[in-house]
């Protein structure tokens, strides 16, 4: 296991998520589970925590209950090498949640996700200031970000 891991806190709703989650990102995989045994708080048998892998990055996850929620304060960040696996997470992804600005989206369990293209930052971050500048007004008025538009902005 990496030394840092996300661990996010589902309510009570943890392998729904993860088969969700398993169904989106084609190369993913649950790696292990805990169930809640005579001890609780959980249901005996429940899910109480699972580790799962998506394209690479491992996952921790705990049944937790409604005590605490999911806030855009921390998102998951989608690098995407073209038009088409941008359109595709972003429908996936938001399908049941709600998208928002700046390729920035709220899945059904209420994660925030960060739709881009790999070669935003680089974009972003052109030697001539007013291409770079050109490019933040560009994704600035969109909603799911469109790799086109933004590298016509970073000419």
């Amino acid at each position: 296991m990496s030394k840092i891991t996300p661990f996010l806190w589902f309510d009570d709703n943890l392998d729904e998520a993860i088969k969700f989650y398993t169904s989106v990102f084609k190369n993913s995989k649950l790696l292990f589970e805990v169930k809640y045994g005579d001890a609780g708080p959980g249901p005996k048998g429940t899910t109480m925590t699972a580790t799962f892998e998506l394209e690479g990055q491992k996952l921790m996850a705990l049944n937790g209950g409604p005590m605490f929620k999911f806030t855009e304060a921390i998102s998951l960040f989608v690098n995407c090498d073209n038009q088409e696996e941008i359109d595709y997470y972003w429908e996936s992804l938001s399908a049941g949640g709600s998208k928002s600005q700046c390729g920035w989206l709220k899945d059904k369990f209420g994660l925030s996700w960060q739709i881009v293209p790999a070669n935003l930052i680089q974009l972003l971050h052109n030697n001539d200031p007013q291409k770079a500048n050109n490019v933040m007004l560009a994704m600035l008025k969109m909603s799911k970000l469109d790799i086109a538009v933004l590298e016509q902005a970073g000419k």
